[in-house]
């Protein structure tokens, strides 16, 4: 139901501003569709209501360039970034629906936020918890933006660096979550450590594929049109976002929970996947 009236109110948003330019209405779509989520996590009392927003958000927001552009018609290059758009998406979903315990469950940094802010939590929540990953997303989907509105072009050899890029980004992924999925679910002692399989050569494998995948997307962008060279500044600042926030925050929280730890940090690669330090 919450997702459903987002949608709703990010069409008619979309409706209402379609005379501004096809990136601002989208933005003003996402946000009013953001809002709608963010009062379905007051009224429930839980922002991971949030949670599987921003892996559902960027295939609506590519079908509405599509559409938007002169024709609406989507060209082979356009198709390929939507089918890995919703791999990407779907994969995302998953991994967060398997983990999902009901609307009672949320998310430990939510929790901690709540401690800390106490008063202000939601003020906090709509924006560190709801908007700022929306605009963090949809600066990457900037991406998007020329390969759905350039028409057809042939293909050339940046496309195939680009599809290598991106599934390769979305198959670590899966590969990484199926491993921790695993891992968890085999009941290990409290203080140990995954470190097999992609974990053996990167503390965090997960966010390296997700980090390759918005740079995928951007070389479809180059390869679309290369005046759009600007939308680097997507997995740029997404980039960014992991390595100064996302990263630091989990491996405080592995430190102060498994004591081990601090010597993984010092033989294994902290993002990009590398052999072992001796």
């Amino acid at each position: 139901m919450a997702y459903g009236a987002a949608l709703a109110a990010a069409a008619v948003t979309a409706l209402l501003m379609r005379d501004h330019g096809a990136i601002a209405a989208a933005f003003c779509a996402d946000a009013a569709a953001t809002v709608v989520v963010f009062i379905f996590s007051v009224a429930f009392n839980n922002s991971s209501m949030y949670d599987p927003y921003w892996s559902a958000a960027p295939l609506p927001i590519a079908l509405f360039w599509a559409f938007a552009a002169d024709g609406g018609s989507i060209s082979v290059r356009g198709l390929v970034v939507m089918a890995l758009v919703a791999a990407w998406g779907a994969r995302l979903t998953y991994n967060w629906y398997r983990q999902w315990q009901g609307l009672v469950h949320e998310d430990w940094r939510y929790a901690d936020f709540r401690k800390r802010t106490g008063r202000f939590y939601w003020p906090v929540s709509f924006l560190g918890i709801h908007f700022f990953p929306t605009v963090m997303v949809f600066i990457g989907c900037l991406s998007m933006y020329p390969v759905m509105t350039a028409g057809y072009a042939d293909p050339w050899f940046l496309d195939g660096v680009a599809l290598f890029v991106t599934a390769s980004a979305i198959i670590i992924e899966t590969v990484a979550d199926k491993q921790l999925n695993r891992f968890v679910k085999g009941g290990p002692p409290k203080e140990s450590i995954l470190s097999t399989g992609l974990w053996a050569y990167s503390r965090h494998p997960n966010y390296f594929g997700e980090i390759s995948f918005w740079w995928g997307l951007f070389l479809f962008s180059l390869a679309a049109d290369e005046f759009h060279w600007w939308t680097f500044i997507g997995p740029l600042a997404i980039t960014v976002m992991f390595i100064t926030v996302s990263i630091p925050m989990m491996e405080k929280r592995m430190v102060s929970r498994r004591p081990h730890y601090a010597e993984r940090q010092k033989k294994v690669s902290m993002l990009v996947p590398w052999f072992r330090k001796k």
